[in-house]
């Protein structure tokens, strides 16, 4: 579930409420901002005041990794944690509900875009208070889930909610970066070559535009051109060159043996290290 806007969590909370509701009381059910009109925020703690009397705690986003998405597939990751709730609470499925989220901003209150889980988590009592939970929120490129200046790091939180309408919302449980997918090729020639001539290099580093969702030349990045003698399996950095405005590349070598040649990109934090597949000159 996506949602932009500044109470994006609120509707998120909501819409997982909709679930425990039965539909006999969906009309009766809080909607819009007004169903946390007397919910406060923690600045210090990311959350969010409420009568549901939770907490959650040992979160983890893609099992660590980041988040990478492309312009068109659909990105779908796990986030388990940790609920931690008051003995006497009925937990049932059918009173009960959680999710995990997470927001582009330096809150939940604050953020520009949040993405909630669509389906509550699946949740294991540990104890009598505690239940381990999982959840999976997938972002779809392709629907217009994401503006370029989303890709970066984002904040991740929980929610939950019962039947009869209390709520917690809770953020700053966890970081993640989702990052915009990258492409690298190389064509190296002239092949074959004789030794001592020059070889040049050509390619070009591109990365997920999310909002045409096309590809485009990443501009202005230092990538490296480096080479693998044929019967070896480590490469070497030859030298760096940029991007141009384009995303395009060019580097030049003296040819000493056969071997294959690639570029290798480092990543940023807003796109992932990528490095181009060899291609292979033969040196007479």
């Amino acid at each position: 579930m996506h949602i932009r806007a500044t109470v994006a969590a609120v509707a998120g909370a909501l819409a997982l409420s909709a679930l425990v509701v039965p539909a006999a009381q969906a009309a009766d059910a809080p909607s819009g901002k007004a169903a946390f009109s007397s919910a406060s925020a923690d600045a210090e703690t990311g959350t969010t005041a409420s009568t549901l009397d939770v907490t959650f705690s040992n979160m983890k986003v893609n099992s660590g990794k980041n988040i990478v998405v492309g312009t068109t597939n659909v990105v779908s990751f796990p986030v388990t944690y940790t609920v931690t709730h008051a003995a006497d609470l009925d937990t049932s499925s059918d009173n009960f509900a959680t999710g995990p989220l997470i927001y582009h901003g330096s809150s939940i209150d604050t953020a520009d875009n949040v993405f909630i889980s669509d389906d509550p988590a699946t949740c294991t009592a540990a104890s009598s208070t505690v239940l381990n939970c999982k959840g999976v929120i997938s972002i779809r490129p392709a629907d217009g889930d994401l503006f370029n200046s989303d890709a970066g790091t984002w904040g991740a939180g929980a929610l939950a909610v019962t039947s009869n309408g209390d709520e917690k919302m809770q953020g700053g449980l966890a970081g993640t970066k989702v990052q915009r997918y990258s492409k690298l090729t190389v064509n190296a020639g002239p092949e074959p070559v004789y030794k001592g001539k020059t070889i040049t290099s050509t390619g070009k580093l591109s990365r997920a535009n999310w909002e045409e969702n096309v590809y485009r030349g990443y501009t202005n990045q230092p990538v490296k051109l480096q080479f693998r003698k044929a019967g070896t399996s480590t490469y070497t950095t030859v030298k760096t060159v940029y991007s141009d405005q384009y995303g395009n590349l060019k580097a030049t070598a003296t040819a000493q043996y056969d071997g294959y040649w690639r570029f290798s990109f480092a990543g940023t934090t807003t796109t992932p290290a990528v490095n181009a597949t060899g291609d292979y000159v033969d040196v007479r």
